[in-house]
Order: structure tokens, then sequence, then C-alpha cells
């Protein structure tokens, strides 16, 4: 019961968000306000390479409004079966509040924004960032993450994606990106060695997808991925905190859109 709950709670605010960027403007005048609304079905969910779900479905809603370069995103993840929890129930254990700008000058897309993280059981943390890529073969993206909350900490993401076109107007995606922490506080230090401030090549990704064009407005996008680390310290913390002990994970699953 609860997890329909949580989910006509997403519906609603997709009805909401998106009831307004339909608001009628003057495209001679000003850029459309844009929207897209999102779920997805994936087998696990990995963050920087940690574990955070283990033998359950998970859940992920999103939606977005964005205007003139600006954008807020919704984002939530219900776990249809906690392990470890006897309650056999779905919880919507997460939601993340984004807010974002990005710009194009010449070749160079910058970004930069403010993430809210509100975690079920564990301190909320809240996150600045900046970005910057290039517009040229495999899209070079560099992000940088500080945690400005309960644990001071850098985290820097470079990442190449291409897509090739395909019949039907289908596109393989194809991604890769190398993560690294630097931290800040005494409580974010290496397993085994507390004494120790944890800073290290931390967590690598790639993924193979396909999009695939539901009409004018709707898309669907299957995904496999591969997550793992890329430092013996990143092994150590990975496995320390996982709920498997293990430190590279195969997962995959679907994401529905909807976009205008």
């Amino acid at each position: 019961m609860k997890m329909f709950k949580h989910l006509s709670r997403v519906v609603l605010i997709i009805a909401v968000l998106l009831s307004a960027a339909a608001v009628p403007t003057r495209a001679e005048e000003e850029p459309a306000p844009t929207a897209s609304a999102d779920v997805a079905f994936m087998s696990q969910y990995i963050w920087r390479g940690y574990e955070l779900s283990k033998d359950s479905l998970v859940i992920q809603p999103s939606v977005t409004v964005g205007y003139m370069g600006f954008s807020l995103n919704l984002w939530g993840n219900i776990d249809t079966d906690v392990y470890g929890d006897d309650r056999n129930e779905a919880q919507w254990n997460e939601t993340d509040l984004t807010f974002g700008y990005e710009r194009t000058v010449g070749p160079v897309n910058l970004g930069a924004g403010y993430i809210y993280y509100a975690l079920d059981g564990l301190d909320d943390s809240q996150e600045l960032y900046a970005s910057a890529g290039l517009d040229v073969f495999l899209s070079p993206t560099l992000t940088i993450y500080r945690e400005i909350a309960h644990v001071p900490a850098w985290y820097l993401k470079l990442g190449i994606s291409h897509s090739f076109e395909l019949p039907r107007e289908i596109s393989l995606d194809l991604g890769a990106s190398a993560g690294y922490y630097f931290s800040d506080d005494d409580d974010f230090s290496e397993a085994g060695n507390p004494n120790e401030k944890y800073r290290s090549l931390h967590d690598g990704l790639v993924s193979v997808g396909l999009t695939i064009p539901l009409g004018d407005y709707f898309s669907c996008a299957p995904m496999i991925a591969y997550s793992f680390p890329l430092s013996s310290e990143a092994d150590d913390l990975i496995t320390d905190a996982s709920y498997s002990q293990d430190s590279d994970f195969f997962f995959g699953g679907v994401t529905f859109s909807l976009a205008f």
C-alpha cells in the first residue's frame, strides 16, 4: 500500500509540473519551457560504486522542468524489497532535488547547480557541482561535486559518451566514467584505517544501451552497466559498505520517458 501511495504522489507531481510547462508562450519572443518525466525500473541501485540495494527491483521516477537554461529536477528511489528488512514491503528511501543551470559557450558546455539528497534513515546530504564538457567526439565531460553537509569531500567524475544512429531513429548509446574521491573529513576515512582520510581513485562505470522512440513524445531506453573499483583502497571501502561483500556489480534496467 505504501508503494502505491508514493507512486500516486509522483503522478500528482508529474501532472502539476507538466501542466505548468504546457502554458502557452509566444515562441517568437522567448524560448518555451520544457518538461520531461521518466520512470526507471532497475535491477539494482548502484551509486558511485556503492551497492545501495540487493535482490530487489528498484523504481526510480523523475520529473524535470526547464527554462532559459535553468532546470529543476525531482528524483526518487523506491526499493520494492529492502535487503535485510523483515517487513517485505516497498519503501521510498531517497528523494533528490536538483537545481541547475547550463549554457554553451562555443564548443564548451558549462553547468553548475545544487543537489539535496533526502535519505531515509541517514543524515541528509547536500552538494554543489560544476561541470564542463566539450562538443567533440566522445563528449568528454568533467564534473566536480562538493559535499557541504556533514561529511565534507570532493568527488571528481570524468565521463565520455557516444551514440550511434541505427535504423528507425533508434540509437546505440555507449558511456564510460571514472570517479575520484578527496575527503576533508576524518569520518570519511580508508576502510580499516580510520586515521587516514579517504583520497583515492574510486569507481569506474561502463554502460551500453538503446534509445527507442515511441512516437513524438515517448521513448524507452534499456541498458546494462558494469561498476567496478579503480584502486585497492576503493575496493576495500566499497566491499566494506556493500550488502554482498563485493565491489563490482553488473546491473541493468529500462527507462520510460515522456518529453516535450
